[in-house]
């Protein structure tokens, strides 16, 4: 047992153990018990601190793209640069996209998933467009990306994995860039 003289000592403890099985196993094959016997404490002080495990992996499960690069690149280089960071995301934002996926049938996270879609995909791209279709445009180009990742993390397609990447990020690039900037 974690022994401790204070709560934000056991919570920390609680919060780190969640996340890096979060990450490694998914939602539905983490239980509560595990968490607690990772963060060398009870389970009933898991469910104390968090009040649910769902809501210990909403806490726990944020992902995010430097979507920075998105705007350093002309509007002509957009999609080659967003499968450039699609390609280059860390193993951090691979477990917590998984995560978030298996976990997708609960309802709390499927909002979370939800909301993790449009702040990080659809948002960063409809920001550098223009037009009237430019909320759609973002839409296709994060349903794309989303698409990829599930093809790579997922699927686990082995002639996508097998692909050299410069030319999967020309390719699949070509492809973003023609839904962001369409020929008129």
């Amino acid at each position: 047992m974690l022994q401790t003289g204070s709560g934000s000592t056991t919570r920390d403890a609680i919060h780190e153990a969640a996340a890096r099985l979060f990450r490694d196993q998914g939602f539905a094959r983490t239980t509560v018990r595990r968490i607690a016997a990772a963060a060398g404490t009870d389970p009933a002080l898991v469910i104390r601190h968090f009040k649910s495990k769902e809501l210990l992996f909403l806490e726990t499960m944020h992902l995010a793209i430097d979507n920075e690069p998105l705007f350093d690149v002309p509007l002509e280089q957009l999609g080659e640069r967003l499968a450039e960071l699609l390609l280059d995301l860390d193993g951090t934002a691979r477990g917590i996209f998984l995560a978030l996926v298996h976990g997708s049938g609960e309802p709390q996270i499927l909002d979370r998933l939800r909301e993790t879609h449009e702040k990080v995909l659809i948002a960063p791209l409809r920001d550098r467009l223009r037009g009237p279709d430019a909320d759609l445009r973002a839409r296709l180009a994060a349903s794309m990306s989303g698409g990829l990742l599930y093809s790579l993390w997922v699927a686990r397609d082995e002639g996508l994995l097998r692909t050299d990447r410069k030319e999967l990020i020309t390719r699949y690039g070509a492809l973003l860039q023609e839904v962001l900037t369409p020929r008129e």
